[in-house]
Formats: C-alpha cells, structure tokens, sequence
C-alpha cells in the first residue's frame, strides 16, 4: 500500500561537496658547478644519493660543468630538503665545496 504523501518521510543526506585534492608542490634539486670538486666525486654522489647508472650520472655530471648548474631531480618538499642535506654532508666530509640547493618547480 503506497504511503499517504503528506506522512512520507524525507531524508535529506549531508552530502559534502567533492574537493579535488592538490598535488604538494614539487621542487627541483639543483647541483652547481665549482672550479674544485673533482669530476668522479660528482659522479659518486649522483650515483649513490640518486640511484643514477654511471651513465646518466656522467650525463648530469657534465651538465653541471658545460652549464654551471643542472637540475639532478624533482621531489617533494621533504625529499629535495633530504637529499639537498644528504650531498652538502657527503661533499662536506670529504672536504669539496660542491654546492647543491633546491627550488620550488
């Protein structure tokens, strides 16, 4: 038997609207050219702190050194913050003044 219209119940949902979740910022980790740090060193850094084969750290490497700067990677504000540390403390112990930073992309 069909409900009387005027007894009907009516449940009205919350519904929230949908919001499109934004992607965090990312940035780029920039290694900058010095007339010290030797060439291997680079290299080593970028194949260790980087996961690079040999190649494209020699790629990346020899950016850096034609161009003066060469972007290594883009992450997260706290990956690039992590990996910016990781190269300042390696390139520190080992005494070169190579020079790593990052930007906003």
């Amino acid at each position: 038997m069909p409900q009387d219209p005027v007894h009907r119940e009516e449940t009205d949902l919350a519904v929230k609207p949908r919001t499109k979740t934004q992607r965090p910022p990312m940035y780029k980790v920039l290694l900058l050219n010095d007339d010290f740090t030797p060439m291997e060193f680079v290299v080593h850094v970028l194949e260790r702190l980087f996961a690079m084969t040999h190649a494209q750290a020699m790629e990346i490497m020899l950016t850096v050194h034609r161009k003066g700067i060469a972007v290594v990677g883009v992450f997260s504000h706290e990956v690039a913050e992590t990996k910016v540390a990781q190269v300042m403390e390696l390139a520190r112990r080992q005494q070169h003044p190579l020079q790593c930073t990052m930007e906003k992309e």
